[in-house]
């Protein structure tokens, strides 16, 4: 039975590809076609290598969202940014200084750069450009096509933070289709809420005990690809520290994939960073305590602490605390918090945050309680 889903599954899936490859050609021929873009998603590297994501769309139309947008008017952009039109096959050229390297973007049009440097980088953690250029197919409006992404490097860090999303930094209900839907749909940016002390919180860990080290954050999430530019602005609009951000292609065919789709992304980081530790953040929503110590069973050392924030009942918080017993005869804690100020004070007392920042994590879940 599984492997006749999965061949349904993949022939349902070249069915949608093939259509819309159709409809693309369609649009073409007729002159339909509005100009294209280039989105670039936030990516990371290290000193030899730097890897980026995007994706070559025609444009949304999407108008950039404020504190006082009506229902209406996220409703109206989010529409818009699930019925974005991908420029197939898109040929795209990405430029580091001197390096470059072409690369062709899939059926979606996403497309994944890998740019290996001759020499080192050097210098403290940081965000480098990395510069975009739409090769072919051409734009309807007749303009060359460019962008410029971002990718973090990590040097001189003394641990990486992956964290979960929904219901771990922003509310958004993810235990119920409906009320997230809702939330998801009608909200934007400036008006989706974060929990209380989040963003002083991850700025704690970003700085280190010390107070002085830039430790990378990586954010892995199920949300589909359309929404990045939401997600994006809601960590700016929030304070909450930038990093890359690892969602997912929309589409009926891998919405169920998320323990999948989640631990293929941490395994990648700990590959490509062999010599940092980690610390994990989550919830006990979805299956973030199970993936997690799956992810301490193969890595054994290397997970600082887990932090599980309680958005779940009791039946599901006996379950957790199953998990962390066993994360602990592992070697690492994985600690179950009603808030983040829990988390904060955690942090502390095992020396990755400094101890003074638990004042401003308190400070800052008082002042938006």
């Amino acid at each position: 039975m599984r492997e006749l889903s999965r061949t349904l599954a993949v022939g349902a899936r070249a069915a949608e590809q093939h259509f819309d490859r159709l409809r693309f050609e369609a649009k073409r021929r007729l002159g339909l076609l509005d100009p294209f873009e280039i989105l670039p998603y936030r990516g990371h590297g290290t000193s030899r290598e730097l890897f980026l994501r995007g994706r070559v769309l025609e444009e949304r139309g999407v108008t950039s969202s404020g504190q006082h947008d009506s229902a209406w008017d996220n409703l109206r952009n989010m529409a818009r940014r699930f019925a974005s039109d991908e420029v197939p096959r898109a040929r795209v050229r990405a430029s580091f200084g001197s390096v470059r390297t072409d690369t062709v973007a899939d059926e979606e049009g996403f497309f994944e750069v890998r740019l290996e440097l001759p020499e080192p980088l050097t210098g403290p953690t940081g965000w480098h450009p990395v510069e975009l250029e739409l090769l072919h197919p051409r734009s309807p409006d007749g303009e060359p096509v460019r962008s410029t992404g971002e990718v973090l490097v990590p040097t001189g860090a003394r641990f990486g933070v992956i964290s979960d999303i929904d219901d771990t930094v922003v509310r958004s209900s993810a235990t119920s289709v409906l009320k997230m839907a809702w939330i998801v749909l009608l909200n934007n940016a400036h008006t989706r809420l974060p929990f209380e002390g989040v963003n002083a919180f991850y700025e704690a860990l970003r700085r280190g005990p010390e107070d002085q080290t830039d430790n990378p954050i990586f954010y892995v999430s199920s949300s589909p690809w359309n929404i990045y530019d939401v997600l994006e602005d809601f960590l700016n609009v929030h304070g909450v520290p930038a990093g890359p951000l690892f969602l997912k292609d929309w589409s009926p065919f891998v919405l169920g994939k998320h323990r999948t789709h989640k631990l293929g992304i941490i395994r990648t980081l700990l590959r490509t960073y062999p010599d940092l530790p980690f610390v994990l953040i989550g919830d006990s929503g979805e299956e973030d305590p199970e993936i997690y110590l799956q992810v301490v069973r193969e890595h054994p050392g290397r997970i600082r602490a887990i932090y599980i924030r309680d958005v779940t009942s009791a039946g599901r918080d006996a379950e957790v605390q199953a998990l962390a017993r066993e994360a602990r005869s592992l070697g690492t804690e994985m600690v179950p918090v009603a808030d983040t100020a829990a988390a904060a004070e955690h942090a502390a007392s095992i020396g990755i945050i400094a101890p003074e920042a638990v004042k401003e994590v308190r400070a800052r879940s008082s002042a938006t309680a």
